[in-house]
């Protein structure tokens, strides 16, 4: 039996995403996760630092960041290709709330892999130490995931707070902007940008309605050809930011402050981008 809620794009992207954060695993300790990529091949004096500042200001250089993340998207990509409804989910096809549970896996990888990339490429902790989900998490969950789905307004948002970032070099500066005013009309129009894009995108091509999906399965193909390039398409504009950037420490980062320009955004809906076909291939 199937039955329809009307629900407008920015609320279908907020009730996924928060239904995605429920799924178990979903959250990825940055401590963590950074020794485990660091730990055979770093002092643990390089290791530290990485962690109290980010890799890059601790000398690893890019390329080393580009494997790691390369082999972190390979390993995402292959769990999320074998999704099925039942897959860790008590109850079998039982929904997330109003999201179907293969919906809510999906984009539950969708975050992790988006953190484990966040942290490789210097940014900091995205959730709270009590794994509490505040609005500035929503807000840059939203703007990462925009990124991913190629929203120009997100890449650009992400570009100014990672210059501000790696000017100041404070700890909590990429997340304190995130609160202030400015940022939620952006976080708000990405949200609903990328509502439009996974209805258009991701639930039309065979899969169905999102409100509700009763018993659709993610087919493996599908799940491949968006997952993989949304991955890639963040994984490439975060290397190209300063904090990724080994000589933009070595030169000496600006200490003056830097001012965070969200005025001059541009108001564009999508931007088309051509993946690489070697960046999209698990090889």
């Amino acid at each position: 039996m199937a039955y329809e809620l009307q629900l407008s794009s920015e609320e279908l992207f907020v009730s996924v995403l928060k239904n995605a954060l429920k799924v178990p695993g979903v959250k990825i300790e940055r401590e963590k996760f950074l020794k485990n990529q660091f730990n055979k091949h770093y002092s643990s004096e390089v290791i530290e630092l990485a962690i109290q500042q980010n890799p890059a200001s601790a000398g690893i250089p890019t390329e080393v960041i580009d494997k790691i993340a390369k082999a972190c998207i390979r390993n995402e990509t292959r769990k999320v290709t074998s999704i099925s409804a039942v897959a860790g989910i008590p109850g079998g096809l039982a929904a997330f709330g109003t999201v179907p549970a293969d919906i809510a896996q999906y984009y539950g990888h969708v975050i992790r892999v988006l953190q484990k990339l966040v942290y490789l490429y210097g940014w900091n902790e995205i959730f709270d130490l009590d794994g509490e989900v505040d609005d500035e998490t929503m807000n840059q969950l939203t703007l990462f995931i925009g990124v991913m789905f190629g929203v120009n307004t997100a890449n650009a948002a992400i570009g100014q707070l990672a210059k501000s970032a790696a000017a100041q070099a404070q700890k909590d500066l990429v997340k304190k902007p995130l609160t202030k005013g400015t940022i939620y009309p952006i976080a708000k129009r990405v949200a609903r940008l990328v509502g439009v894009k996974m209805t258009k995108d991701s639930f039309a091509k065979g899969v169905g309605k999102i409100i509700p999906l009763a018993g659709t399965v993610i087919s493996g193909g599908l799940t491949y050809s968006s997952f993989l390039p949304m991955a890639n398409r963040l994984k490439n504009h975060l290397r190209e930011l300063p904090i990724a950037d080994v000589e933009f420490y070595k030169s000496g980062a600006p200490k003056e402050t830097v001012v965070v320009d969200f005025e001059t955004i541009i108001d564009a809906e999508f931007e088309e981008i051509e993946d690489e076909d070697h960046d999209n291939k698990l090889g």
